[in-house]
C-alpha cells in the first residue's frame, strides 16, 4: 500500500513538471484580402399604387393610393373612424419635407348608453320531500370476553458466594553476591631515562 502511495506522489510530481514539446510551424497562415464592397445606388424610380378594403363583418373600411414621379410623392388615404366620421389625409413629400392635409367627413355620433335592466329569472322554489332514513339495527356482539390469568412465578433463590481470603507470605529479600572480582593492578616497570 505504501508503494502505491509513493508511486502516486511521484507520478503527480512528474506530471506537474512536464512541458509539452514546442514545434515550429512549417506552414504560414493563409492570407486573405478583405472583400471590397461597393454600395450600389439606384436612381429614383417613378411608381403608382392603390388599394381599397371594405369588410362589413370586421367594420374595416379604408383605402390608400400613392404615386411618385421620382422627385415628388403624393398620395391620400381614407379611414372610417369608430365615431361614424371618415378621416381623409392627403399628403405630399418632396425635397422641402412632408406636408399633410387632414379632413373629416360626417358628424361624430356618440349614442347614449342605456344599460339593460336585468331581471332575475322567476324559478319556483324546489319542492321535494326530505328523505326518510331508518336507523340500522345492529345486534349486540355475542362473544365472551377473554379471561386473563396472571402467571405464577416463584422467586429465585440465590446462595451468596463464599470467597476465602488469600494468604500471602511476606517476601524475604537477600542481597546477591557480586559476580565479579576486584581488579588487580601491577606496578609499572621503571621508565628509562633519556
Amino acid at each position: 500500500m505504501k508503494f502505491f502511495i509513493l508511486a502516486a506522489v511521484f507520478a503527480v510530481a512528474a506530471a506537474s513538471s512536464y512541458k509539452a514539446p514546442e514545434y515550429a510551424s512549417r506552414y504560414e497562415a493563409p492570407k486573405y484580402d478583405a472583400p471590397k464592397y461597393e454600395e450600389v445606388t439606384y436612381a429614383p424610380q417613378s411608381y403608382s399604387f392603390g388599394y381599397d378594403v371594405q369588410d362589413k363583418e370586421s367594420y374595416n373600411d379604408f383605402d390608400h393610393s400613392e404615386k411618385s414621379d421620382a422627385n415628388v410623392v403624393t398620395g391620400s388615404y381614407r379611414v372610417a373612424l369608430p365615431d361614424g366620421r371618415t378621416q381623409i389625409v392627403s399628403y405630399k413629400a418632396d425635397s422641402y419635407g412632408y406636408t399633410a392635409d387632414v379632413k373629416y367627413e360626417g358628424e361624430a355620433q356618440y349614442p347614449e348608453y342605456k344599460p339593460t335592466e336585468y331581471k332575475a329569472a322567476a324559478y319556483p322554489a324546489p319542492a321535494y320531500k326530505a328523505p326518510e332514513y331508518k336507523a340500522p339495527a345492529y345486534p349486540a356482539p355475542a362473544y365472551k370476553a377473554p379471561e386473563y390469568k396472571a402467571p405464577a412465578y416463584t422467586a429465585p433463590a440465590y446462595k451468596a458466594p463464599a470467597y476465602e481470603a488469600p494468604a500471602y507470605t511476606a517476601p524475604i529479600y537477600r542481597a546477591p553476591a557480586p559476580a565479579y572480582s576486584a581488579p588487580v593492578y601491577t606496578a609499572p616497570a621503571a621508565y628509562p631515562k633519556y
